[in-house]
């Protein structure tokens, strides 16, 4: 078969049918790249045109309450800053590492309905210069395009009110949780309608909402149907209604969920995270003609590359089986992955992944 663009290849995935080669989607650390730079890597080549692989484009205009972002201090190890949804976080400089929150603006019903009051879907909340630079490329080049939305329980537990705020409010404070979920997937969709309406088509809405963790899950199965389901819904609908199909990263141990999710039209599910409890192959024998699987390489053999490759030789035969299989690790690709090590991957993948 002749190499197909990335469009026409996930296409055929999404389709469960089976094409020249499965695709690649994996996410690099920024210190990664910076590594591979230094191993040889020219300057001012995306890793993806360097290495072959797959052409995906995102998009997500602002949908946050746009509070100020600043600096508040900065010591040369660590910086001290807020953020437009009203946290404040510490980081460290030019590390790769997960900020800490030090406070939250809006940690209760009150603060949460001025955050409300400033989340309109107005027009300049879209990168429209962005769009008319990028979106002919998309097209002409076969980009697999996504609409990223941002919305759920995620972004309201990790980027706003954090965890343990949220977990009580979902037992003592429903409905204050559940107009969070819903403002913030109203507003992408009100926004992606006013992209729409100008004529820029995407493939697929993608959203991140973490539900697990190792082994377990943040809440029951019950009150994800009672609180989260329905707005999962919600979005899965509105990009069935346009034409789209429905991707959702949700990292951790999901598998009480999936069946909730097949049922309500989910295409596809990422990043199947091993290490917390996820299996590929069983996901592959009981949801593979109904899901496209995304991910599932255990991350932390990215140290022990021989484990790699046989970790790799015993899933990708089966799960690339009758399309529906999107290669990635179960989370991203750290800064201790070579650029020579990366290039035997994709190699690898690129035989084991042929049809």
């Amino acid at each position: 078969m002749k190499e197909l663009t990335t469009r026409e290849r996930m296409s055929l995935i999404f389709n469960h049918q089976e094409p020249d080669r499965i695709p690649m989607m994996d996410s690099p650390w920024q210190g990664t790249l910076s590594r591979w730079k230094r191993e040889g890597m020219p300057e001012g080549v995306d890793y993806t045109d360097y290495f072959g692989l797959d052409k995906i484009a995102r998009f997500q205009p602002d949908n946050s309450p746009r509070y100020e972002a600043r600096e508040i201090s900065n010591d040369g190890i660590a910086r001290v800053y807020t953020t437009k949804w009203g946290t404040t976080q510490r980081e460290l400089i030019g590390e790769d590492t997960t900020p800490e929150f030090l406070d939250y603006k809006v940690n209760t019903p009150e603060a949460w309905e001025e955050a409300k009051a400033r989340m309109l879907p107005t027009p300049d909340r879209i990168d429209w210069n962005y769009l008319k630079k990028n979106y002919p490329i998309w097209e002409e080049q076969g980009y697999w395009k996504y609409a990223d939305f941002w919305f759920g329980f995620d972004v309201t537990h990790s980027w706003m009110a954090g965890t343990e705020t949220i977990l009580m409010a979902m037992v003592e404070e429903p409905e204050w949780c559940v107009d969070m979920f819903n403002t913030y997937l109203d507003v992408c969709i009100a926004l992606y309608e006013q992209v729409l309406d100008q004529g820029y088509k995407f493939d697929a809405i993608w959203w991140w909402d973490d539900m697990g963790y190792k082994h377990n899950q943040f809440f029951s199965r019950s009150m994800y149907r009672e609180l989260l389901k329905p707005v999962h819904q919600r979005a899965i609908d509105w990009a069935h209604s346009k034409g789209m199909k429905a991707q959702l990263h949700s990292c951790g141990d999901v598998n009480p969920f999936i069946p909730d999710l097949v049922d309500m039209g989910l295409d596809a599910l990422n990043p199947l995270e091993v290490k917390a409890g996820m299996e590929p192959l069983n996901l592959k024998k009981t949801y593979g003609d109904k899901l496209v699987l995304h991910g599932g390489i255990d991350a932390l053999l990215w140290n022990e590359p021989e484990r790699m490759e046989a970790e790799m030789r015993r899933l990708i035969p089966e799960l690339k089986k009758n399309g529906g299989y999107i290669f990635a690790t179960d989370h991203s690709i750290p800064n201790v992955v070579s650029l020579e090590q990366f290039r035997e991957v994709v190699a690898l993948y690129k035989e084991l992944g042929s049809y």
